[in-house]
């Protein structure tokens, strides 16, 4: 279980720190000072908190879903798209200001993240629960990105 754990840890900070890469420069850009955002939003160290908190309880969770299910190339295609999708989503939100796409990006990554909840919850009772700050998470940033769609 720990070798697993700590596979997952290095692979989601990873993409963490891939997407940050594109992140850092974008929230500094002009485009971004300019871009009409939605009152809600929290600060910027949140975002680095919460990720942070997301990325550790998503590591434990895999850790915990590759011991106890059996279908594991199930388990690492749906990894993988959820990780590709966090990850691309900075830069075409932050790099090329696709709006709409990154929309797309991130509903798409908020419905396999619920669906993977779904899926695996009889198998992972109440390890389902680490996957909640992410899921929640992923709610209020497809608000922001709505709400950057639909007044720029």
């Amino acid at each position: 279980m720990l070798k697993r754990l700590i596979i997952f840890l290095i692979l989601n900070f990873l993409a963490l720190g891939l997407g940050s890469f594109f992140t850092t420069d974008g929230v500094a850009s002009e485009w971004y000072a300019t871009l009409n955002r939605a009152p809600w939003e929290p600060p910027g160290w949140v975002f680095g908190a919460a990720w942070f908190t997301i990325m550790i309880c998503f590591s434990i969770y895999m850790a915990y879903a590759w011991e106890r299910l059996e279908n594991k190339k199930t388990l690492i295609t749906l990894f993988v798209i959820q990780w590709f999708l966090n990850v691309a989503w900075n830069p075409m939100f932050f790099e090329f200001h696709q709006i709409g796409v990154a929309l797309v990006m991130i509903t798409s990554l908020s419905l396999l993240m619920i669906n993977i909840a779904v899926r695996y919850l009889p198998k992972l009772h109440q390890q389902t629960w680490l996957l909640a700050p992410y899921i929640i998470w992923l709610i209020i940033a497809t608000s922001l990105n709505i709400y950057a769609l639909v007044y720029n």
